[in-house]
C-alpha cells in the first residue's frame, strides 16, 4: 500500500470515528502568534510540545531552514496575511541547531538534482535566465546568524507595523530546549505610544 493510500485509509477512520472533534477551533490564533521554523521532523510534534501551543493557538509557517530569505516572497506574504487578517500581534522565528541547511551547498544539491535525471540543459537554461542558483540553493554557516537575519528582514518590512513584537528563537531537536536570540519586545512600540506620536504630529 502506498504511503498516500494509507493516509486516505486512515483518515476515514478519523472522520467517521469523529476524532476531529477534539480539534475544532477558529482560523484566529488563540495566542496571536505566528511562528516561523523549519521543515525538520523532529519538529513535527516536539516544538509545539516545547512551546506549550495546542491546535489552534498560533498560525505555524514552515520551509528549509527557517529562512524570510525575500521581503517580498511567499513567508512574508503569510506573516502579514496573519498580521492583518488573522489578528496576531507577534511573530516569532525558530531555527533549530542541526538543521540541514547549516552548510549546504548548491553544487551537491545540482548533482543529486541530475542524478534525478534533471537534464544539465534546464540548469544551463536558468543560470542563463540570470537566475544565481549558487546562491538560491545555499544553506548558511550558523543557526543564530540566520535567525537573526531573518528577524531583521520582518521587523524592517516597510508594511510591518510598529507595534508587532519579532522574536528569534533557536530549539534543540532532542530536548525541545529554548534559547532566545532576538527579545522582539526591546524594539515594539506599544499602541498608546504609535497614538502619542501620531498625536505629536
Amino acid at each position: 500500500m502506498s504511503v498516500i493510500s494509507s493516509i486516505l485509509d486512515y483518515n476515514k477512520t478519523f472522520v467517521d470515528q469523529n476524532n476531529y472533534k477534539e480539534f475544532q477551533t477558529t482560523k484566529y490564533p488563540d495566542k496571536k502568534i505566528v511562528i516561523i521554523t523549519c521543515m525538520d521532523t523532529r519538529l513535527l510534534e516536539l516544538l509545539p510540545k516545547a512551546m506549550g501551543l495546542r491546535n489552534g493557538d498560533a498560525k505555524i509557517i514552515k520551509n528549509a531552514g527557517a529562512i524570510v530569505s525575500h521581503p517580498f516572497g511567499s513567508i512574508m506574504r503569510s506573516i502579514l496575511v496573519a498580521i492583518y487578517e488573522l489578528k496576531v500581534e507577534e511573530v516569532c522565528v525558530i531555527g533549530h541547531h542541526g538543521c540541514g541547511m547549516v552548510g549546504l551547498q548548491s553544487s551537491s544539491l545540482l548533482d543529486a538534482a541530475k542524478q534525478k535525471k534533471v537534464s544539465q540543459e534546464h540548469i544551463d537554461v536558468l543560470t542563463n535566465s540570470g537566475i544565481d542558483l549558487s546562491k538560491w540553493l545555499s544553506g548558511f554557516q550558523c543557526v543564530e546568524e540566520s535567525v537573526t537575519k531573518s528577524v531583521r528582514l520582518i521587523e524592517n518590512h516597510p508594511l510591518l507595523p510598529d507595534s508587532i513584537a519579532v522574536h528569534g528563537m533557536v530549539i534543540h531537536p532532542e530536548t525541545g530546549k529554548l534559547d532566545r536570540i532576538i527579545d522582539g519586545y526591546s524594539k515594539v512600540v506599544s499602541k498608546d505610544e504609535i497614538h502619542i506620536q501620531k498625536k505629536e504630529r
